[in-house]
């Protein structure tokens, strides 16, 4: 179990809509996230899952007439470039800037990046010995020494996946939330991802969005469904993910079952 007080607050959002232009992206987002909480953020694609990720991190900010609430670890101001380090976001688009900008960085460059917020480690940067022991210790902890001379063209999926997550990990973040992070791995991949944060979360809180029931692992505490550009409904886990809520906002009747901390969907009339 993570470590934080079960009094402090990561995400505290009340009454919050974003507009872009005249189009409503976010309407009326109402969160509330504790650190002893692990979440699932749960939803179809164009639901509004990229867009609230956007909001935890600060790239966009409310912006209509109505009175909000939007804090952050208990400040409702932040450096963005601060903030991600209290705050680990893992996205495939880091990802995809590494797999093109970066290609002959090392795993271990990869994971001490983080230090500098930058696509690999360069002449320019001043790296010490304390950075290189520490990477090495969180390369440990994710079961990635052994690929840590491996340069980023010669690494699968899943090993780039594994050695983004050390990049943000070597700040002792606060808390994490990753987007979407089995997307295009294999099996195997898959269950290397998912135990690695199986094991973050129990130092730290982890917030996963996504669309994929089957990455949602059985540390996860609670969920907050999103449809239609909101949260639909949010809760303890077991109250929330149900074949009636999943039908609604999948638009698709499906049926959900539940087996040793796991979810599981099969579609009716098949």
């Amino acid at each position: 179990m993570n470590t934080q007080k079960s009094g402090d607050t990561i995400i505290d959002f009340e009454n919050i809509y974003v507009n872009y232009g005249m189009t409503t992206v976010l309407k009326n987002i109402n969160l509330k996230i504790k650190s002893n909480e692990n979440w699932a953020i749960l939803g179809a694609n164009g639901s509004g899952k990229s867009t609230l990720m956007k909001l935890f991190s600060h790239d966009i900010y409310p912006n209509t007439k109505y009175p909000f609430k939007k804090e952050i670890f208990g400040k409702d101001r932040w450096d963005i470039f601060e903030l991600k380090k209290y705050l680990g976001i893992i996205t495939n688009d880091l990802q995809e800037k590494f797999e093109y900008n970066a290609k002959s960085q090392t795993a271990l460059d990869v994971v001490l990046s983080g230090y500098h917020s930058s696509l690999g480690v360069y002449k320019h940067h001043n790296v010490s010995e304390h950075e290189i022991q520490n990477a090495l210790q969180t390369m440990t902890f994710l079961n990635i020494t052994d690929i840590k001379d491996k340069k980023v063209c010669e690494m699968s999926t899943g090993q780039l996946r594994r050695c983004i997550i050390g990049r943000s990990l070597i700040h002792k973040p606060k808390a994490f939330i990753l987007d979407e992070p089995t997307t295009g791995l294999d099996i195997k991949a898959r269950k290397n991802v998912i135990n690695v944060l199986q094991k973050l979360s129990e130092r730290l809180p982890v917030i996963l969005v996504t669309h994929n029931l089957e990455e949602i692992f059985s540390q996860i505490t609670h969920a907050a469904l999103m449809y239609k550009n909101t949260i639909y409904k949010q809760g303890k886990k077991e109250d929330i993910i149900t074949s009636a809520n999943l039908s609604e906002i999948f638009e698709t009747d499906i049926n959900i079952e539940l087996h040793n901390g796991r979810f599981y969907i099969t579609y009716k009339n098949l």
